[in-house]
């Protein structure tokens, strides 16, 4: 006796797509051209990447971009992404990027830390290397 076809969305999927890793998926690829339009890929130094938040229908994301300053202290950044992920908008986004610090790098630690531990976000921000949005100096994604 045959057994019943699955039907709907997931119909002959054996096994459900893993998640992106973190920093990767429509809406970091949008954040990473968005910063790239204002940070040369080959002067960022870190970026962290937290955990995006998903509700209502939308993906939120934000991100801090470093870049050495001429005196040694970091430039820092703040990028934000909301992607729209349901509905008849679907795919649409705003993105908003921001130069809000000169610190030093060892202030730019102890500020993540509070900011975790302001926001009762168990996860810290994830620590990536340029590569992760950037492969040989132009956007990857």
């Amino acid at each position: 006796m045959a057994a019943s076809e699955p039907t709907g969305p997931d119909a002959g999927a054996l096994f459900p797509l893993a998640p992106p890793a973190q920093g990767q998926g429509a809406g970091w690829a949008k954040l990473a051209a968005a910063v790239e339009a204002q940070v040369p890929p080959g002067e960022v130094e870190t970026i962290y990447v937290f955990r995006p938040i998903k509700r209502e229908g939308k993906e939120l994301g934000t991100a801090v971009v470093t870049r050495k300053a001429s005196d040694g202290r970091l430039r820092i950044y703040t990028a934000k992404y909301m992607l729209i992920v349901r509905g008849k908008e679907r795919g649409q986004s705003k993105i908003e990027v921001a130069e809000v610090a000169l610190s030093p790098a060892e202030v730019l630690a102890r500020v993540m830390q509070a900011t975790v531990d302001r926001g009762g976000d168990t996860e810290p921000p994830v620590e990536l290397g340029p590569s992760a949005w950037y492969e040989g100096g132009g956007h990857s994604g």
